[in-house]
């Protein structure tokens, strides 16, 4: 990463326009050109340093769903568990934990009533129960790191 990889990176975690153009916006502000910027994203996501540059969306008050599950995988099939896991369009985030519910992961639905459903899709593909733990409060924190 260069000096501007790292102006570009600290300049996106403030925020993203929501505009006709906001890659010309955030380039006008950065002083580079629309396809420098693209260019360097795109380099950023190649080489890993970023894994990923997109929206976050909060499902529940655009109408969905969204928790936090784990199930306690067991060691010799956790990589086929992960894969059957994965394969749910409404799973993201899933990690691997040191814990006796090693595999952590987020359930996101388009409807509340789907979030059910899924995790019972999931314990009977896998054989597993699945711990269902919604959010009670949220907090916002505010993380930015400083590349």
């Amino acid at each position: 990463m260069d000096e501007l990889d790292k102006k570009i990176i600290n300049h996106l975690q403030s925020g993203f326009p929501i505009c006709e153009s906001p890659y010309q916006q955030v380039a006008n502000e950065l002083g580079i050109s629309e396809s420098q910027l693209l260019a360097r994203l795109q380099t950023l996501l190649a080489n890993g340093v970023l894994s990923r540059f997109g929206p976050l969306y909060h499902a529940e008050q655009m109408g969905g769903a969204l928790t936090l599950a784990a199930v306690k995988a067991p060691t010799e099939s956790f990589d086929e568990v992960a894969k059957i896991i994965n394969a749910f369009p409404e799973v993201a985030h899933n990690y691997a934990r040191e814990h006796e519910l090693n595999m952590w992961f987020v359930i996101a639905t388009e409807q509340p009533e789907r979030l059910l459903e899924v995790i019972a899709e999931i314990e009977q593909q896998t054989g597993l129960q699945v711990y269902n733990m919604p959010k009670i409060n949220e907090y916002f924190v505010g993380l930015k790191l400083e590349a």
